[in-house]
């Protein structure tokens, strides 16, 4: 049985790592097996979609990360909401004009799975400004859920955390904490990112924790090495040491993008205003269509341009 730790000051209580699952390496095996079970396709935009893009999916996923943010859900829950609208699209075409109510549904799902108390209907209406009904909203749970066959226990690369965390040769003057938190907010930033599909849950989870020790200099202070770290992760994930350099480079490469506009956002919010704080209360309809034209205009390349829309 596990024991409660007490997080927060409110009722909310997480329960600790019971280390028998940890210790076991069937449980790390049963999610490597499983993980691409819940895969979406990497081509949707090109075989599925008509209308939708993947910079206005970013739009979209940043929005589901400010709602997350704001309401102080758990870490999991905008990656298996994310999981949820990539395997959406994967199946079925829909109008730009939905994707709003399509991320918002999956919001709602994602909670109910991972959180104690799941946001409410009436919450999630607010954020859009009202644009959508909770009629609306329950619709779409119905058509999520029963588009993706009512499989909902996604796998996650947060999943993988703790089992890659506690088989990794860490001092114990190192704070787990820390480095967990530094990946998994590693995760969220890569689950706003369409080129991530092509990875498995494993591999960004694996590429996270690299990137947070590197970025911590464990691999300096340690003397493994970015080399020898990303050996060991090989040894836990059995995940071949190119795949992971790869997406290794791909999370250095999206910080250093994210940074670049979150300088440039701020320059921004000096000019015309204070930036927006409380609820991130917006229809996304205007920044999807105003993406729509700068893609068109620019003839933007990837999902990361420092273009896209930052709130």
């Amino acid at each position: 049985m596990d024991l409660l730790c007490c997080e927060t000051t409110d009722t909310e209580c997480r329960a600790y790592a019971d280390p028998v699952l940890l210790d076991d390496d069937r449980v790390l095996q049963n999610l490597l097996k499983t993980e691409e079970r819940y895969s979406p396709s990497t081509s949707y935009f090109e075989c599925v979609q008509t209308e939708v893009s993947p910079p206005m999916r970013k739009v979209v996923a940043e929005w589901m990360l400010e709602v997350c943010e704001e309401q102080k859900c758990q870490d999991e829950v905008f990656p298996l909401s994310m999981n949820y609208v990539d395997r959406f699209l994967s199946i079925c075409p829909i109008k730009k004009s939905q994707l709003q109510l399509l991320g918002t549904a999956c919001l709602l799902l994602a909670s109910k799975l991972r959180e104690p108390s799941p946001l409410t209907v009436e919450v999630l209406v607010f954020y859009t400004d009202n644009s959508i009904t909770t009629d609306d909203l329950w619709s779409w749970e119905q058509l999520v859920v029963s588009k993706l066959k009512w499989e909902l226990s996604a796998v996650t690369p947060g999943d993988f955390l703790v089992h890659i965390l506690s088989r990794l040769p860490v001092p114990r003057t190192w704070d787990p904490v820390m480095v967990r938190r530094h990946a998994q907010t590693f995760i969220a930033l890569s689950a706003r990112e369409y080129k991530f599909s092509m990875y498995t849950p494993s591999m960004i989870a694996a590429a996270s924790v690299a990137a947070a020790l590197h970025g911590l200099d464990w691999t300096g202070k340690s003397g493994y090495g970015l080399a020898g770290l990303l050996d060991e992760l090989t040894r836990i994930t059995a995940i071949e040491q190119d795949y992971l350099q790869g997406c290794l480079e791909q999370i250095e490469e999206m910080v250093s993008q994210a940074v670049t506009a979150e300088r440039i956002g701020g320059a921004s919010h000096q000019v015309t205003g204070p930036p927006l704080s409380g609820a991130p209360q917006r229809p996304l309809g205007d920044e999807i269509t105003s993406q729509e034209k700068i893609l068109e205009h620019e003839k933007a390349g990837t999902p990361t341009d420092v273009r896209d829309v930052h709130f």
